[in-house]
This record gives structure tokens, C-alpha cells and sequence, in this order.
């Protein structure tokens, strides 16, 4: 599945202009005012925000702020358009948390490899959270509210880890949020499924577990709250690939050298 942008402008042919210029590769969300932006936001998974600057109503640098001060959104990068070639505006782009400014008139290479390499370094991220034994969730974060948001939730996870049935609604009521509106952002911020970030919880605590080579696999298995032992083996070998038993062996050899 594509990337998802959401792209705000007053202006109806800017929005035709970006859509022909976006949509063959990404999944586009049009939105003429701040306001339907709002309404967009709390209804879809978003990857990454255009917005104008100059908007009736909420513009540019008010639609970011509030972006980036959401713990809802502020993963989201925000891409901000211009036509004000000033200082200033370029500086208060900065102060509301833009990711990437850009002066009108721009060519469409220029937007189209700005995006890329925001969308690719979010994805970098992501894949290295996922797939390595020892990185701590909140490697993910883009903000200080990410990293408090990230804190808690990977707080309450491990608190609650031998249950092998962690209850979603319960876990988003814990973060102070609707359930729909917790798997947008945990989906957004990680790539992952509440569950599956709980998956990858349980197993990067089996991890050092192993590590301090005191337990067996299957006490390991139900201290993180695997029911079945094959079920434990199998998601260790999806994220990490490797079994738990070639972990193992790693952790020897590297004592050995």
C-alpha cells in the first residue's frame, strides 16, 4: 500500500497541480481549509502533510503548531508551501516544527525528492525498531510528546507482560485515547499494529532474558506471556530473523570472541 499525504491549499488548481504531480505514488487526501484538514486527521492514517501557508481561516503555521503539539499527529511530517521568499516566514516555519520548507514557485523533482526522503527516513526508522533484539521503542519518537506518548505506552506493556491476552481498548484508554484513534497512531508511528507492537514488547524483553541465561525457553516464553511455545519460536523468528535458538548460539560466539 502506498504512502498516504494529505494536502491542504485554498487554491483549487495548486491541488490539481500536486495531484497530478503526486498521485501516481501516493494516496492523496485534498483538503481545501484547515478546518476539513482537522476532519481528515482524525479519520485516516497519514504518512506526511502539504500544507500552504497563506489559508483563510486556520493557515499554515497554525495548522502545523497544532500538528506537531497533538500527540495524535506530531509524528506526522509537515511539509509547509510558500510564495513569502522572506526571512522571517522561513524562521517561523522552524518555530511551528516544519520538516521541510519550500519557497513557490518549486519545481516538481524538488518536492517529489524532499517527500521521498522524509517518507524513507521514517521507514528506516521503523525497520530498525522492528528488527533489532535490543532498540527501545522510543527510537521512533519525533518529538518529546512522541517520546513521553512512547514511554508510557511501552511502560504499561511491560508492567502487564505475562498476560498473554493485553486488552487494545484497555491499553488505549491508558493512553487517553478512542481505540480507532490509538491504532492510527501507533500504525502511523511504528508501520505496526497495536498488537504486533506488543508482539515485538514481549520479545525484545525475552531478548535479554536469554541474555542473562537463567531461564529455559519456555520459562522465558511464559514470563513475556506466551501461551505456546511454537507461537513464541515462530514470531521471534518474523521479527528477528533468527530462531531463538540461533540467538542463542550468537550470544555464545560473541562471548567466545
Amino acid at each position: 500500500m502506498s504512502d498516504s499525504i494529505l494536502i491542504i491549499d485554498d487554491n483549487e488548481d495548486i491541488l490539481d497541480f500536486l495531484s497530478e504531480v503526486l498521485g501516481e505514488t501516493y494516496q492523496l487526501h485534498l483538503a481545501g481549509n484547515g478546518e476539513i484538514a482537522q476532519e481528515i486527521l482524525d479519520r485516516e492514517i497519514i504518512d506526511l502533510i502539504i500544507s500552504d501557508i497563506m489559508m483563510p481561516g486556520i493557515d499554515g503555521f497554525e495548522l502545523c503548531a497544532l500538528v506537531k503539539s497533538n500527540v495524535e499527529y506530531c509524528h506526522i511530517p509537515v511539509v509547509l508551501l510558500t510564495s513569502k521568499n522572506t526571512y522571517k516566514a522561513h524562521i517561523d516555519s522552524l518555530e511551528v516544527g516544519a520538516d521541510v520548507y519550500i519557497q513557490k514557485p518549486f519545481s516538481p523533482e524538488l518536492l517529489q525528492l524532499q517527500i521521498a526522503n522524509l517518507l524513507k527516513n521514517r521507514v528506516k526508522i521503523k525497520t530498525h525498531f522492528a528488527s533489532s533484539p535490543f532498540e527501545d521503542v522510543r527510537v521512533m519518537a519525533h518529538s518529546k510528546t512522541d517520546e513521553a506518548f512512547l514511554k508510557k505506552l511501552d511502560e504499561y506493556i511491560r508492567k502487564n507482560i505475562k498476560d498473554p491476552n493485553i486488552d487494545i481498548d484497555q491499553l488505549a484508554e491508558h493512553m487517553h485515547m478512542s481505540r480507532p484513534t490509538f491504532y492510527r497512531k501507533i500504525k502511523s508511528l511504528s508501520s505496526l499494529s497495536p498488537k504486533e507492537l506488543i508482539d515485538i514488547t514481549r520479545l525484545k524483553k525475552a531478548t535479554r532474558l536469554i541474555a542473562q541465561n537463567e531461564f529455559t525457553l519456555f520459562e522465558i516464553a511464559k514470563m513475556v506471556g506466551y501461551s505456546s511455545q511454537s507461537l513464541f519460536n515462530k514470531n521471534f523468528q518474523r521479527y528477528f530473523n533468527l530462531s531463538p535458538m540461533e540467538y542463542i548460539d550468537s550470544l555464545c560466539k560473541n562471548d567466545i570472541q
